[in-house]
């Protein structure tokens, strides 16, 4: 049986609602990476393998864990963030413009059209989902920390749920709804299992945030 911690990075400066440019560079906010050795420091075991996904806000989260567990291998998997919308529109903007552009692509629903240059489609998207799916089913009986992002966790556990990863109107239309549905902070583990190539879901894990939550409220 393997153990896989889904991660989300901490507060990033677009989470913050600072404007940003791509999303491969945006950075962590002091928060985040306060949030990161929170959860470097809720590790009870090392880790068999420490993931990341291409984009610095998950590499920035995972640092103290790597720091903390330094002979711990390292890898990068296509667990980036959903990029939805063309890097030239997205430049420079704040979470609140992009707001319009955002309801604009998911009322297309369309799961194969691409925003511009930069963007992909929610039926690639999807395609990653599938292949975590298939490279944590491969886990053999290990523990392993992946560190990635909100919109992508979210898909992934809809995938989960309703067990498909199918790129159509309709799913895409679902897996929109529930992203409101299912909240996953910041800094926040979805904690899963593996047996005999099923994958089961556990809580999502919030419990070491709140000592972070008590220190930001703190005089």
């Amino acid at each position: 049986m393997a153990l896989v911690w889904l991660i989300r990075h901490g507060e990033s400066e677009a989470n913050a609602g600072f404007p940003t440019d791509e999303q491969v560079n945006i950075k962590l906010t002091e928060k985040g990476h306060q949030q990161g050795k929170q959860v470097a420091s809720f590790f009870s075991q090392q880790p068999a393998l420490i993931v990341t996904s291409p984009f610095l806000r998950t590499k920035q989260t995972a640092q103290p864990t790597i720091d903390r567990f330094p002979s711990v291998p390292l890898a990068e998997w296509q667990v980036e963030e959903f990029n939805y919308l063309a890097t030239a529109r997205r430049k420079n903007t704040t979470l609140a413009e992009r707001k319009p552009m955002a309801e604009e692509y998911w009322q297309r629903n369309d799961p194969f059209y691409v925003d511009g240059e930069g963007a992909e489609s929610f039926a690639e998207m999807m395609s990653r989902v599938s292949s975590l799916q298939e490279q944590i089913r491969d886990l053999q009986d290990e523990f392993v920390a992946i560190f990635t992002h909100g919109m992508f966790m979210r898909a992934f556990l809809w995938s989960l749920i309703f067990n498909s990863v199918e790129a159509t109107a309709k799913t895409m239309g679902e897996v929109h709804a529930s992203l409101d549905f299912f909240n996953i902070p910041n800094g926040a583990i979805l904690n899963l299992q593996t047996q005999n190539k099923n994958i089961w879901l556990g809580g999502v894990i919030t419990s070491h945030l709140f000592d972070l939550t008590a220190l930001n409220n703190a005089d």
